[in-house]
């Protein structure tokens, strides 16, 4: 059997009917706790606006938050969509979370607006942080403003301009790319940069991207060789048949998405059940189920085993998309903390 590979978590802080945002991210930190509990390596949260379903809309904050509640688990954002915001304020968040958490920040950053083109332009509404074809400029800015020695802006009358993203840093934060297209993988290869692929939403393209990343990497000081891991939606329960019924709420939504239909909260598990049958909807779910890790804990940490072989990585990020049945608490989400139990268990069972 093939060495198990490590585990992470990629958390959206998904919105159920019924529940509140408060309620919402009570929940995420609990699974947070679990992940740090259970050995899971990293736990970063996505950046996505104006989604009823979702509420990871501030990845530094929320990454404080569990930073503040964890012991050793490595926090961070999957991504921080960086056209979105000035590279500076970027480093000083990310050195903020460094001081907080030393050695266990991670930075990954996308180039996506993470939400409707009405909502981008109000996201990007200052101007200069919207300019997506300096993405690599700005790329290179934040690495340099979070090194301990900052960074030097020469000014037009040619004087020198020490610049640093907090004062006195002991260390830097771990800096990601993410992406889900050959541009995204061919960058970070140059940049010498870890790069994740995110396989858990597109899911095509996903081999030509790291043979892309991997065959044109060019090794940098602080990262000599390649480095990616595998996402992936996950829903682990104690039968094949729960595991279908708490995916199909996620599946659901993914197939209004595909749909452009307007996104609302996520429905219970029976609310899912009993929705109308809507024909169009069941043939874009099959192929999205097709992708997910969906199962008992057995099948679910194979599947684990062969995505991680088959794919030449040694740590796959689940995003754990289990739905909440009515009658479970709605500060809480046991299905994704169930996820989180099984498939540890599974890969990693405790040493007697």
């Amino acid at each position: 059997m093939p060495a198990s590979p490590r585990l992470s978590v990629l958390d959206l802080v998904p919105v159920r009917s019924g529940q509140t945002s408060a309620e919402a991210v009570t929940a995420s930190v609990a699974l947070a706790r679990a992940a740090d509990r259970l050995g899971y390596t990293r736990y970063w949260f996505a950046e996505h606006h104006n989604m009823r379903a979702v509420a990871s809309t501030t990845p530094p904050v929320l990454a404080a938050a569990i930073a503040a509640r964890t012991d050793r688990i490595r926090v961070g954002s999957g991504g921080v969509m960086l056209p979105n915001h000035a590279p500076l304020v970027v480093a000083e968040q990310f050195a903020a979370l460094e001081a907080i958490a030393p050695g266990r920040i991670d930075l990954g950053i996308g180039r996506a607006p993470g939400s409707d083109p009405v909502i981008t332009q109000l996201l990007r509404i200052s101007g200069p942080t919207a300019d997506v074809d300096r993405f690599p400029d700005h790329i290179a800015d934040i690495i340099s403003l979070l090194d301990p020695d900052g960074a030097t802006l020469r000014l037009t009358n040619g004087r020198e301009y020490p610049i640093t993203a907090t004062p006195a840093a002991a260390g830097s934060p771990t800096v990601w790319l993410l992406g889900s297209s050959d541009y995204s993988a061919q960058l970070a290869a140059q940049l010498g940069l870890p790069y994740v692929f995110a396989n858990h939403f597109s899911g095509e393209g996903l081999e030509r991207a790291l043979a892309l990343y991997r065959d044109g990497y060019t090794p940098s000081e602080r990262h000599p060789v390649p480095e990616t891991f595998l996402t992936v939606n996950a829903v682990v329960a104690p039968t094949a048949a729960e595991a279908q019924e708490r995916a199909l709420p996620q599946l659901r939504m993914f197939a209004r998405m595909r749909m452009n239909q307007p996104l609302r909260e996520l429905e219970t598990v029976e609310e899912a059940l009993t929705a109308p049958a809507d024909g169009l909807a069941e043939e874009l779910i099959a192929p999205i189920r097709s992708r997910w890790v969906i199962g008992d804990a057995d099948a679910a940490a194979a599947r684990v085993r062969d995505l991680a072989e088959r794919h030449g990585v040694d740590e796959v990020m689940v995003v754990p998309v289990a739905g909440a049945y009515a009658t479970e608490a709605v500060d809480a989400s046991p299905g994704r903390v169930q996820t989180l139990e099984l498939l540890a268990g599974a890969l990693h069972p405790p040493v007697e």
